[in-house]
């Protein structure tokens, strides 16, 4: 044991360069500015600061994150469905169908995107299809819809293929469970699928809404720099602007925002197993001990309330 943690000591250390160097050269950056001719920089919390105190960039901050989160709930909107979808069908369509979602994946996320500048732009193909369906053209490219199309497009197969999961792996006794109940497929799937796949519907929910809000070249290019997001305003200050400090200190804050929101996530999903866990206790009758009659009026009991005070919630 000890000779193989020797043999993985020096892939250890190489692990540890290049994830935490980066981030520390960032945090760096964020803290400091150019100094003098005697110190090359001075610790400072000006690039704070000077974020907090500008009303444009906490425009642009809450611009982004309101984009986020508008592609967030169409990509539940929309994956949700085709999720569920999937997951009833059989296992060989099944495979064809999760295959066909990942399939645009394997192209660079860049040309995918500027795929759609063809097609929304001024005589691309759907302007080209509008006009012969009798609709006045009408500007399609470079607007907020134009970026949210390319948001949904690149992030949706995160959403369909979590959900997709959760739901392959549900117990299907429960569904059946409730049918037996006398659930319709309503309340079947309001009461046992959708609660059942929440914690897909979470995880999908973190792997749309954080690429997101960070994006930049997906409101560049599809926005023509008229939907200024906080990702366009680090690469601004990193490769056109200079300025590292500002840019750099410009990271750390969406880290601390990014860090916050999958501790968020993640308590949610801890409310919703504790919430769970209490609902199972409620309803678990322990018999340990009881025999004969007494254990027959008991499960008798639960059966009753089973059928006739839950279905009246």
């Amino acid at each position: 044991m000890k000779k193989f943690s020797q043999l993985a000591l020096p892939y250890i250390i190489w692990s540890i360069i290049i994830l935490l160097l980066p981030v520390l050269l960032i945090a760096f950056y964020a803290v400091t500015d150019s100094g003098n001719a005697v110190v090359n920089f001075n610790f400072t919390l000006q690039n704070f600061v000077k974020f907090f105190t500008d009303p444009d960039f906490l425009l642009i901050l809450w611009r982004s994150l309101s984009i986020a989160l508008k592609t967030t709930v169409i990509c539940i909107l929309l994956g949700y469905p085709i999720a569920y979808f999937i997951s009833r069908c059989k296992d060989r369509t099944r495979n064809i169908l999760v295959l066909l979602i990942t399939l645009p994946m394997w192209i660079n996320m860049l040309v995918r995107t500027y795929a759609w500048i063809g097609i929304l732009s001024d005589g691309g193909i759907l302007q080209s299809l509008l006009n012969l369906l009798g609709f006045k053209s009408t500007q399609l490219l470079y607007t907020e819809g134009a970026v949210l199309l390319g948001m949904v497009y690149n992030f949706i197969p995160f959403m369909i293929l979590q959900i997709n999961t959760s739901l392959s792996k549900m117990d299907k006794s429960l569904l059946e469970a409730s049918s037996d109940l006398g659930a319709n497929r309503y309340q079947t799937f309001w009461k046992a699928t959708f609660p059942l796949s929440i914690p897909g519907v979470i995880s999908g929910i973190a792997l749309v809404f954080l690429p997101a809000v960070s994006s930049f070249f997906i409101p560049k290019l599809l926005g023509g720099g008229q939907y200024f997001l906080i990702g366009n305003v680090i690469e601004n200050q990193f490769i056109t602007v200079g300025e590292w400090n500002f840019g750099s200190a410009i990271s750390v804050i969406m880290a601390f925002v990014m860090m916050a929101i999958m501790y968020l996530v993640r308590y949610v999903v801890i409310l919703e197993i504790e919430r769970r866990k209490r609902h199972e206790k409620t309803k678990t009758i322990t018999i340990k001990n009881i025999n004969g009659f007494n254990a027959f009026i008991l499960l008798f009991t639960n059966w009753v309330y089973d059928c006739f005070f839950i279905q009246l919630k």
